[in-house]
């Protein structure tokens, strides 16, 4: 480490509620090869930082600056073809589990993990879109394999990456359905481009087929815990992907995939490890010049300072948001 520079960051001494996130001087990173020094602008939230944070993520050891992704500027990129000054994104590749990740002024990514990016954008706008809109697009385009004309459900619609999967879908001319819990976010749903919202409670297979026939491609965020209920909405030769865990509940319990998965219905999921420097910045430099001119919607929910990283994630633990929460430094 670099004794001769200080920096804010966010530690995580021992797993726990919000308040043992601390924030406090550490040094600033050390240069190294085919490693890119980022000067940290802004950062989006994930509930995958919470569950990390309360000691749910295997073989992250602590202490720990915590992080999955960030927004910034190039600092310092020895052994790289990136040149400070460029602004950048970075996400995933280990991230705030193998290594301190963006919960800092200063973060230290692998090249690979780098995303160069043209933009005007402010920085809490771009700082809400690498994780989110790429883990999206990553399911509708790579995954799902959506066509125009399709007709869509996103099961769990009002979270930060249903609503991205939402706007991304009504922009390339798919009909989108999409559920949440509480019927006065109806309405979100809507402002956002979805055609047709169900409410949902628990089960709503028999709904969709009533109202709407079996749809093309499901979108399930909400997880395990409606899986199976979702692959019954889905007409023959569909695709249901699971990208999301909003249920808090990982594993299907005396799981039977001849009888739990319909015939010919495709499973899959897509998580955001699939992005990477060579697949994933021209897809994202797409996703910024869209929200730039308006075709995609950035739904950012709140912005907090650095110094509110607790009160950020109080309210993240405590499902208050509708949209991206994004931390500006």
């Amino acid at each position: 480490m670099d004794t001769t520079r200080v920096m804010q960051a966010v530690v995580v001494e021992k797993p726990g509620s919000p308040e043992v996130l601390q924030l406090t001087e550490l040094p600033v990173p050390q240069l190294k090869d085919g490693w890119v020094l980022i000067r940290v602008k802004a950062f989006g939230l994930n509930r995958s930082e919470m569950f990390t944070r309360q000691g749910h993520s295997p073989g992250v050891k602590f202490p720990r600056v915590l992080g999955i992704e960030c927004v910034g500027v190039v600092e310092a990129a020895p052994g790289t073809d990136f040149t400070p000054g460029q602004t950048v994104a970075a996400l995933m590749g280990g991230m705030g589990r193998d290594y301190d990740g963006g919960y800092a002024e200063y973060a230290l990514v692998p090249a690979e993990r780098v995303l160069a990016v043209q933009t005007g954008l402010p920085w809490e706008v771009l700082g809400s879109l690498p994780e989110t809109f790429l883990t999206a697009w990553g399911s509708l385009f790579d995954a799902l394999e959506i066509k125009p004309g399709q007709t869509l459900l996103i099961r769990g619609g009002t979270s930060a990456l249903g609503l991205a999967a939402a706007t991304l879908a009504q922009a390339n001319k798919l009909r989108v359905l999409a559920t949440t819990r509480n019927p006065t976010k109806a309405a979100v749903l809507e402002q956002n481009g979805v055609d047709e919202v169900i409410i949902d409670k628990g089960q709503i297979a028999p709904e969709v087929q009533h109202r709407f026939g079996l749809v093309d491609a499901v979108l399930e965020l909400v997880g395990t815990s409606t899986l199976l209920d979702s692959l019954q909405t889905v007409k023959p030769k569909g695709i249901v992907c699971n990208s999301g865990i909003l249920g808090n509940q990982w594993i299907f319990p005396n799981f039977e995939p001849m009888t739990a998965i319909p015939s010919t219905i495709k499973l899959t999921t897509y998580t955001s490890e699939n992005t990477s420097r060579t697949l994933s910045t021209t897809p994202f430099q797409n996703i910024v010049d869209g929200v730039a001119v308006g075709r995609y919607r950035t739904n950012i929910n709140k912005v907090f300072g650095f110094n509110e990283i607790v009160q950020a994630h109080q309210y993240m633990e405590n499902n208050l948001a509708t949209g991206k929460l994004v931390v500006l430094i």
